[in-house]
């Protein structure tokens, strides 16, 4: 019994609590809870699609020696895309029988993104102990894109520690083991090839030996183990050069299943491609030097306008955004507005808009919502930056950046986290 009082009396503060740790108290449970749920429930049970039994069926067929590219690309069911490299660094999952090796990657790619996002509370000089750690696991697995890649099973969890790993290594100079975080993610799919532009413009060249010698490597190895490697180039190659109007969020993919003609979907390409070319230029002008700001928002730029300007962006994607968004804790953020965080429901909450009063809007607001993100994002950094760039020029201060004038009070040094704990 006395016990039990001193437990309960722990639960109540002596003193008032703060602001921030009210904030603790109530997130930690529901973002802990939340993990469990997506992890043990709803990846656990699946749904609607399975992008893991591809990647099974072709990793046995590596390991035994069979040929891997055979898929069938008239159906829309998952296929295997991935390069012999990645098949030789997916092949141990075929060791242990299918729903036993599902398990186990589903909870791999679950530890891939909470350490991720342990990584990213890094970056920012943040700690497990701010009010941003419960806050930053909430929202990472309520989302859409988190829920769905644990649900349906694919590599985008370990894809995304790599995206951390190479930034919060090239912030800190480690350009050799930089490139090897992404070196590994591009060995199984190119999805993070535009990251190598931050390296470039930094001069960061000892990023590109490891970055591009992995997948190298593990092509030479792959090689000869794989039964059928030059099906990848005469079968699939092709396929991924191509674009698809089911299950693609890209401008390209919608513009098909809605039947847009082909002069206007070019356009919009165009026009999103000059303002994802202007954010870059402004970026690189003006930021380079404040390479927290730089590589995270640059980085957001240039995976949101490949989402949607390339031949194929699905929703869950969009985890590669964190960075971006987790920057919002910067005085100087491009994402302290409502819109930007409009654009981001469009392509993170896991709200689903089909309608049976409205069945028409109701599939229209759901197929499109992931693409209406990505784009109101990239006209809403272009936008502040623009802005931010003709204030500057009008009051005759160019010369020393273009961020806003911020208050007396706030601090003069480089803009850093803001959060505190």
């Amino acid at each position: 019994m006395y016990r039990a009082t001193v437990f309960l009396q722990r639960l109540e503060p002596r003193t008032a609590r703060t602001t921030a740790e009210v904030v603790k108290v109530a997130l930690w449970p529901l973002a802990i809870m939340t993990v469990l749920h997506r992890v043990l429930v709803k990846a656990v049970n699946g749904f609607r699609t399975d992008d893991f039994a591809p990647v099974y069926r072709a990793a046995l067929a590596f390991l035994n020696g069979e040929p891997v590219y055979t898929a069938n690309f008239g159906t829309v069911d998952p296929h295997y895309l991935y390069a012999p490299s990645g098949t030789l660094l997916l092949s141990p999952i075929a060791v242990v029988e299918p729903e036993l090796s599902r398990w186990l990657f589903i909870g791999t790619n679950a530890a891939a993104v909470i350490v991720a996002g342990w990584l990213l509370l890094k970056m920012f000089d943040l700690t497990l102990s701010s009010v941003a750690a419960p806050i930053l696991l909430l929202g990472m697995f309520a989302s859409e894109t988190v829920t769905n890649t644990l649900v349906f099973t694919n590599v985008n969890g370990l894809v995304l520690l790599g995206e951390i790993a190479f930034l919060y290594l090239l912030l800190r100079r480690k350009d050799a083991w930089a490139g090897v975080a992404i070196g590994l993610t591009l060995a199984v799919k190119p999805i993070l090839a535009p990251l190598l532009l931050l390296p470039l413009v930094s001069k960061q060249w000892r990023v590109f030996v490891t970055a591009v010698g992995i997948p190298l490597i593990l092509t030479a190895v792959a090689w000869p183990l794989a039964a059928d490697p030059m099906e990848f180039i005469n079968h699939t190659l092709p396929y991924l050069t191509e674009s698809r109007d089911y299950f693609n969020s890209a401008i390209v993919g919608n513009g098909a299943y809605y039947g847009l003609p082909t002069p206007l979907i070019l356009l919009l390409r165009v026009l999103f491609a000059v303002v994802v070319l202007v954010s870059l230029w402004l970026l690189y002008r003006y930021y380079r030097e404040d390479r927290l700001f730089f590589f995270t928002t640059a980085s957001g730029v240039l995976m949101a306008g490949s989402f949607l300007l390339g031949s194929l962006g699905q929703g869950y994607y969009s985890m590669m955004l964190f960075p971006l968004l987790m920057s919002v804790v910067l005085r100087n953020s491009v994402m302290r507005n409502w819109p930007a965080w409009l654009a981001v429901y469009g392509f993170m909450s896991y709200d689903s808009w089909l309608s049976v009063r409205f069945p028409a809007a109701g599939r229209a607001a759901e197929y499109m919502k992931t693409t209406f993100g990505w784009s109101l994002l990239l006209l809403v950094i272009c936008g502040v930056l623009v802005v931010r760039y003709l204030t500057a020029k009008r009051e005759g201060r160019l010369d020393g950046g273009i961020d806003p004038v911020f208050p007396a009070d706030e601090p003069a040094e480089k803009p850093r986290a803001s959060v505190v704990a």
